[in-house]
């Protein structure tokens, strides 16, 4: 007798697309998959040993647990509010997981209305990009219940390298946005350093040997540096969810009355990059909003 538990994952993007599969590959689940464009759920299923789900009810109606993985909030107030949505037809004693970066009065309304129908909510972003999903290595930031969470962490343990539990319902998404604030300064240092470099003519490598050793070194200074000073922006997360997740972060600070000018300067140099075409860039292209603005 197998000891799989159903599992559905929602959502087949950059990130989900891999995820699921680290999952279909475990031997702890059967999956069952679902996706808005039916194309990338075949190409998903020709790849890996699994289900398609036709509709979102089909798709979790004997799931013990859920995980998505979308967009934005508007994306999953659908997937579970809508009059086709999940929210009606989950099971009571379901695990449902939204690795979604969200704002944080979603992820509360998500475990309101979810434990109302006897579900237990996880909201857990991730972070470690399409590469992290590829690998298998993403960091798991998760709130909600902690027995429900050890209940899943080995199914989340497939396709990443830490969990770290935050505290309660929408404490994963807060500690997002402490990771997305950190990371818009880190970007930002780091294009003011390569352009001051730039401008005396220094030599690059030389340079990033000489100080990624040191107390400046970053996960961004080793992996986007050189790709930053050769312009060439065609790796990762891009900027059109970076202006996503910083606004989620700024619509907080509101609340809990914090001080994000920096934050702010950021999100506004790459508002200011998407109006110029480079939605699509990844966040590293910064770098050009001095050159995009002269």
């Amino acid at each position: 007798m197998s000891n799989k538990r159903n599992v559905t994952f929602i959502g087949l993007g950059t990130m989900g697309y891999h995820m699921a599969g680290h999952l279909a590959n475990s031997c702890l689940a059967n999956v069952k998959v679902y996706n808005r464009t039916t194309d990338k759920a075949e190409q998903w299923l020709a790849e890996f040993d699994g289900e398609i789900a036709k509709t979102l009810a089909d798709a979790v109606l004997d799931a013990d647990v859920i995980m998505t993985c979308s967009g934005r909030d508007e994306d999953m107030m659908e997937i579970v509010f809508s009059e086709d949505g999940v929210c009606t037809h989950l099971k009571n004693g379901a695990i449902f997981i939204d690795h979604t970066t969200t704002s944080f009065k979603l992820a509360k309304h998500m475990n309101d209305s979810l434990k109302e129908r006897g579900v237990c909510f996880i909201d857990a972003p991730v972070s470690g990009g399409e590469a992290g999903a590829v690998n298998g290595v993403l960091s798991v930031m998760a709130g909600g219940n902690k027995g429900a969470l050890d209940c899943v962490t080995p199914l989340i343990e497939t396709y990443s390298k830490n969990i770290s539990y935050m505290g309660e319902s929408g404490y994963g998404q807060l500690a997002k946005m402490v990771n997305q604030i950190c990371i818009a300064g880190l970007l930002q240092g780091l294009s003011e350093g390569l352009l001051f470099a730039e401008a005396e003519g220094m030599d690059m490598d030389s340079l990033l040997s000489a100080i990624s050793g040191g107390a400046a070194q970053s996960w961004q200074m080793d992996n986007r540096a050189s790709t930053m000073h050769k312009r060439e922006f065609d790796f990762g997360f891009a900027i059109k969810w970076m202006v996503k997740d910083l606004g989620y972060c700024l619509d907080r600070a509101k609340d809990n009355e914090s001080q994000l000018d920096f934050t702010q300067e950021v999100y506004n140099r790459y508002v200011n990059l998407m109006g110029k075409g480079h939605a699509s860039s990844d966040t590293s292209s910064l770098m050009t909003y001095n050159e995009l603005n002269k």
